[in-house]
């Protein structure tokens, strides 16, 4: 596995959340291999391969989380294939299953505004309004939040670049209320551009963890602690742009997303939204 790994890492230049997640997915079979069938992973065949696949089912693992298992397993049978270690991959004829549609959860815009106005004026406070406004103003992933670093951010322009986990970057656009936050949160301070930007009381970047618990705090105060995710303020975020006019083109180059099924999925959401709004108002609706 470890020689595959270093393969994937150095001619496919996979990130490291990528390995890990290659690593615990090889080692889940390998594991049912042994378990279940007795073998090694060069002893496998294709009804171990449909046998695995039939037990995640069964399991009640996720349509996503399955196939992320296969493509992980077919892409380490493909490379045994490349160096010789084996002469047919037995996942090749396993078909992926259609994912289960995502559930788009947003908030509204008056629960936007309440969220904003919970920060008070203390360091923390200033620092979470600026995070908050960040957040909702841009769609950036928590990754991206994490990862970015005073240099990342152009305030006179208007701008700010966002690195994803694999270093791929974007450009986004800063609303008047974001700046004005994050104006208040690095004023009167020097930092050095590679310094990061968000980061905690004692100085330290500000983690995922980090992220997750500021929001489920200021959720909890709203009433809905177990909604307030980083990923409901990046889908409020291309909602709200939709419900305004924004067309999907444009928000895919926003939020950075390849797969136009996840901008369809906002689509949805925003038709649902149109036609509540025309049954509520519509004399003859």
């Amino acid at each position: 596995m470890n020689e595959f790994l270093e393969y994937l890492k150095n001619n496919k230049r996979a990130s490291e959340n990528t390995l890990v997640a290659y690593r615990r997915d090889i080692a889940a079979f390998e594991t049912f291999l042994s378990d279940n069938r007795a073998k090694f992973m060069n002893e496998c065949s294709e009804s171990d391969a449909v046998a695995y696949v039939m037990e995640l089912s069964n399991s009640s693992k996720s349509k996503s989380t399955i196939n992320r298992k296969v493509s992980a397993l077919r892409t380490y049978y493909e490379h045994k294939m490349n160096i010789g270690e084996r002469t047919d991959n037995p996942f090749a004829k396993i078909k992926t299953a259609k994912n289960d549609a995502r559930q788009i959860e947003y908030l509204t815009i008056e629960e936007v505004e309440r969220l904003l106005e919970l920060p008070d004026d203390s360091k923390k406070g200033i620092r979470d309004k600026a995070l908050l406004e960040f957040m909702y103003g841009t769609g950036a992933r928590v990754t991206e939040v994490v990862r970015m670093k005073y240099e990342d951010l152009n305030l006179r322009m208007g701008f700010a670049t966002l690195r994803d986990a694999d270093d791929a970057s974007r450009i986004v656009p800063l609303g008047r209320y974001a700046r004005a936050a994050l104006e208040a949160y690095i004023a009167g301070e020097e930092h050095a551009p590679e310094e990061y930007l968000f980061v905690n009381m004692r100085g330290e970047v500000l983690t995922r963890q980090g992220i997750w618990k500021v929001l489920k705090d200021y959720g909890e105060m709203m009433g809905i602690g177990e909604r307030m995710t980083p990923q409901i303020l990046r889908d409020t975020y291309a909602v709200h742009i939709l419900q305004n006019g924004g067309d999907l083109k444009t928000l895919q180059e926003l939020m950075g997303f390849d797969d136009m099924s996840v901008g369809i999925a906002y689509l949805a959401v925003t038709d649902i939204h149109v036609r509540e709004v025309f049954a509520r108002c519509h004399p003859r609706a």
